[in-house]
C-alpha cells in the first residue's frame, strides 16, 4: 500500500477584525515550525489554532502595514518573544499610523511596531526547512510584499491580487499602475499553476486571473 507523500508546506485560514481579513498560519510540515501571516487581530483564535494544529510559531510575516493585516503584530509578537520580518520599508507610515487607524476602524490592540527584518524584493525567508521567496508588489501599499514557495507552487499574496479583483490603489501612496505591473511582471511569472491565498476572500490560481480578472488578465491589459 502506498500514501501520498505529505506536502512540505501547509496553511490555514484565520479571518479576523470586522474586514474579515485573511490572517494566515503557515508551517513546514517536516518541523511543524509555523509563520503567523498578517495579523491584523484575533490573537486568542491564532494561539487556539497553533494547539490545536501542534505548532510551534517562530516568527511573524506581514505582506502589508494596513490595519486590518497589522494590528495585532505588536502585541503578538510580545506575546511569543519571535521576530517580524516584513513588510518593505517603504511601509513605514502606514505602521506609524495604526493605533489612528485602529481606532478608526474599531480594530484593537492595534499598535506600531518595529520589524526586526524589513524584506525587500529578491529576499528570502527561512520557516523549518523550508525557503519562501520575497517579491516587492508596491501599488496598494508602496512596501507591499509577498511570499512565494516555490516547491509547493503557493503564494501570500496580502492585497495585491484577489480572486476576480486586485486591490484598492485609492489610499494614500497607492498606484495603480504600479499595482497592474507587481500582478503582471512580478507575479504572473511565477507559473499559472500557482495557488494563492489573497488578503480577502478565496483562493485562486495565477492562471485563473490572468485568463478571467477584468483588471490584470491577458485581455483586460491588451496582452
Amino acid at each position: 500500500m502506498t500514501t501520498a507523500p505529505q506536502p512540505p508546506l501547509k496553511a490555514t485560514v484565520i479571518p479576523v477584525t470586522p474586514l474579515q481579513q485573511n490572517c494566515s498560519i503557515i508551517w513546514c510540515t517536516a518541523t511543524m515550525r509555523a509563520a503567523v501571516v498578517d495579523p491584523g487581530g484575533g490573537i486568542e483564535t491564532i494561539l487556539k489554532a497553533r494547539d490545536q494544529l501542534g505548532l510551534t510559531i517562530e516568527k511573524i510575516l506581514v505582506t502589508h502595514a494596513h490595519v486590518d493585516h497589522a494590528a495585532a503584530v505588536a502585541d503578538l509578537a510580545e506575546q511569543l518573544s519571535v521576530p517580524i520580518e516584513g513588510p518593505e520599508k517603504e511601509d513605514q507610515f502606514w505602521i506609524d499610523r495604526l493605533a489612528e487607524d485602529g481606532m478608526r476602524y474599531g480594530i484593537s490592540p492595534s499598535r506600531p511596531f518595529v520589524p526586526t527584518r524589513w524584506l525587500q524584493d529578491g529576499d528570502t525567508v527561512a520557516l523549518g526547512n523550508l525557503t519562501l521567496d520575497v517579491y516587492h508588489c508596491p501599488g496598494h501599499t508602496p512596501g507591499h510584499i509577498i511570499f512565494f514557495h516555490r516547491e509547493s507552487r503557493f503564494a501570500v499574496v496580502g492585497d495585491v491580487l484577489f480572486k476576480s479583483s486586485i486591490g484598492r490603489t485609492d489610499f494614500p501612496r497607492g498606484d495603480h499602475a504600479a499595482l497592474i505591473r507587481s500582478v503582471r511582471e512580478k507575479l504572473f511569472p511565477l507559473g499559472d499553476d500557482v495557488t494563492f491565498l489573497p488578503g480577502h476572500g478565496e483562493p485562486s490560481t495565477f492562471g485563473r486571473e490572468r485568463q478571467t480578472n477584468p483588471f490584470v488578465s491577458d485581455r483586460a491589459v491588451g496582452a
